[in-house]
């Protein structure tokens, strides 16, 4: 080989791994500044909702908190369509801006006890911005590192999408655990959250700069057919209806696991299971790290066993041991035991996250690809992983737990059967 070509892989090698930096980066902000919502609830959820006890108080920003993930299906086409239509960069862009407006709007929001039920009003207008952001954001970062991974090792490369997803949740709640050591818990309660909330906004224009370098993987030579065409749900559902389905049953069972075991797990540990709320946060945040350092092993299994496999046992091991594991928290009684089994239900997670973006985005060819991995996956998203926390807290109130850990379990074992009619997957669409 010569040196010039040599030189020339290098440079193509590097210029990939700076795209997946630079879309990773932004991917990381906007899920920090989506998340710190559910990990700061603790402590905001009396400023907005003042009336009830603490766990009426969190189920009513668990509803809020779901109507960010029932925007999704919205920023799934709006964004899905600009990205399929005008350049994955562009999409990826105005998704951050979009979510910087929310974060700084929640941290300047004034309390009930200030304005009344505007306050709460408010707070909704605001998440829903984000539920837009996050909606377009999803679909649009996971095609375009899909599309800019080297071939054989997609899976290595594209499971950074959930590294740095999971890199948000964990900054979210290691930001909340510096926090819980600097300030007292009446701080926090008065006016520390709001701290959080305006460094998501300054990251997210930081992150910013950064997508503006990345380059476009949307050709400029599609024909006038596939140009018109490109990001129309007219094309999505007249000849891609098979995809959407299977994108739906994944994301179903797969989302809701993971919210399951991520942002659900704080409250539960605490109402449930009886936790000192430090002791979770520390608890969650060390178990975080653990699943994000997974992801790109995770990845680079899926290099060599494959994409259907990765999510056959994924499904497999989280049908068999979602309940047993919810149960066994109730009991085990010391940290490093809730921690081990916490980690335990993470990896079974990672078969799932550290290929979806991949998997979803391989069955949709170039033109509908952003729009048809956005939607589906909102939807699936808003309607199963969104109202994770708002189910369960439900029936905790009703005094039927139980029936959330079957529920779980049931939508998992759809995505087992989804993965078992899925239909073959080929390389040939990059």
């Amino acid at each position: 080989m010569s040196s010039t070509t040599t030189t020339h892989d290098s440079y193509d090698t590097w210029r990939r791994i700076r795209a997946i930096i630079g879309a990773s980066s932004g991917n990381l902000v906007e899920w920090f500044d989506f998340y710190i919502y559910s990990f700061a609830s603790l402590y905001f959820a009396h400023a907005f909702f003042p009336q009830g006890d603490g766990t009426v108080q969190l189920l009513k920003t668990a509803a809020v908190f779901a109507i960010g993930f029932l925007m999704r299906p919205i920023g799934g086409i709006i964004f899905g369509r600009l990205a399929d239509r005008r350049g994955r960069r562009a999409a990826m862009m105005l998704s951050v801006v979009m979510m910087c407006g929310g974060s700084l709007m929640i941290a300047c929001l004034p309390t009930y006890g200030q304005v009344g039920v505007w306050a709460p009003t408010l707070l909704v207008i605001a998440r829903m911005l984000q539920g837009l952001s996050v909606g377009g954001e999803y679909g649009t970062s996971a095609t375009y590192m899909s599309e800019v991974a080297v071939k054989g090792h997609r899976g290595f490369y594209s499971s950074f999408q959930y590294v740095t997803l999971i890199g948000g949740l964990l900054l979210a709640s290691l930001a909340v655990v510096i926090m819980q050591h600097i300030l007292t818990d009446s701080d926090m309660r008065s006016w520390g959250w709001r701290i959080l909330f305006l460094c998501g906004a300054v990251a997210a224009l930081l992150s910013l700069f950064l997508r503006r370098s990345l380059h476009e993987t949307v050709s400029k030579d599609r024909s006038t057919e596939q140009s018109e065409k490109a990001g129309t749900l007219s094309l999505l559902f007249s000849k891609h209806q098979r995809a959407f389905w299977t994108v739906l049953g994944f994301t179903a069972g797969g989302s809701l696991m993971f919210y399951t075991f991520t942002t659900y797990m704080q409250k539960y540990l605490i109402n449930t299971v009886g936790m000192n709320d430090k002791t979770v946060s520390v608890v969650v945040t060390v178990a975080l790290v653990v699943f994000m350092l997974m992801q790109p092993v995770q990845g680079a299994l899926s290099d060599r066993i494959g994409l259907r496999r990765m999510m056959l046992i994924f499904s497999a091991l989280g049908t068999l041991l979602t309940i047993p594991i919810l149960f066994a928290l109730q009991y085990v009684g010391h940290v490093w035991a809730v921690f081990l089994l916490l980690a335990l239900s993470l990896i079974i997670v990672g078969f799932y996250t550290s290929i979806s973006g991949l998997i979803k985005a391989a069955m949709f060819p170039m033109e509908i690809r952003a729009l048809g991995v956005g939607v589906s996956y909102a939807i699936g998203n808003a309607l199963f992983g969104g109202t994770a926390e708002w189910v369960a807290l439900t029936m905790k109130t009703h005094g039927v737990e139980p029936l959330f850990f079957v529920y779980v379990t049931l939508m998992v074992f759809i995505a087992f059967v989804t993965c078992l009619k899925m239909a073959p997957m080929s390389e040939k669409r990059w």
